[in-house]
């Protein structure tokens, strides 16, 4: 599996960068979107989203080492090589609720509208970036056969993409890049519905992904 997209001189870029940028992107488009149909302060809203994203890569990446030390202990610093892999979306999360809370503490807006807003793009952006993970072939699950991968009626490059250590691998990755999907389907039919959305849309994004990642980690 190449985890290089594209290399031009001394300037490589690899999926897992270009697959992370790709959901702040498409994230960020989903905070301007949802903002404008709540008529709430857009200009705010946007003013928190670079330090948002800088502290949720942090707090991510952080996570990832500190359960994870053993990897890097012998080479400190590889921790800041996070382009090789090596983001906990726990630890992301955590991160970012700490600074949407400090931020709307500071301009006095409203939390959980805020925290909404934001629960609703983190689905999507989850369900695209654990494609990085595909790439960088991490995050797959337990041995598993090639006649089990393609009763799954998965596409042949998935297939080979998880062939991992000379064994076939449960792409967890994908499952959970689906969950993601349906949940943010989900919570986009419950906040028609629902006319009172504060808190909703973070409830359900908690209880759908924490359900999906229950039975996923025992894969």
């Amino acid at each position: 599996m190449n985890r290089v997209l594209v290399q031009i001189g001394p300037i490589t870029v690899y999926w897992y960068s270009f697959l992370i940028l790709v959901a702040v992107i498409v994230g960020y488009q989903i905070v301007v979107s949802y903002s404008r149909k709540i008529s709430y302060k857009t200009n705010e809203i946007m003013d928190m989203v670079l330090y948002l994203v800088i502290f949720s890569i942090i707090g991510a990446r952080a996570y990832y080492v500190i359960f994870n030390f053993s990897l890097y202990q012998d080479d400190l610093l590889s921790i800041f090589m996070i382009w090789k892999g090596g983001l906990a979306i726990y630890g992301g999360v955590i991160a970012g609720i700490l600074y949407i809370l400090y931020y709307c503490k500071k301009k006095n807006l409203n939390f959980l509208r805020v925290l909404a807003i934001y629960s609703l793009s983190l689905l999507l952006g989850q369900a695209i970036g654990r494609w990085g993970n595909f790439f960088n072939q991490e995050a797959y699950g337990g041995k598993t056969t090639l006649a089990a991968l393609k009763s799954l009626h998965l596409p042949q490059f998935i297939i080979d993409g998880m062939y991992i250590d000379g064994f076939y691998r449960q792409p967890t990755f994908l499952y959970e890049s689906i969950w993601c999907l349906l949940g943010f389907i989900l919570i986009l039919f419950i906040r028609k519905l629902l006319k009172r959305k504060d808190g909703v849309v973070t409830y359900t994004y908690c209880i759908w992904y924490g359900i999906g990642r229950f039975f996923i980690e025992g894969i």
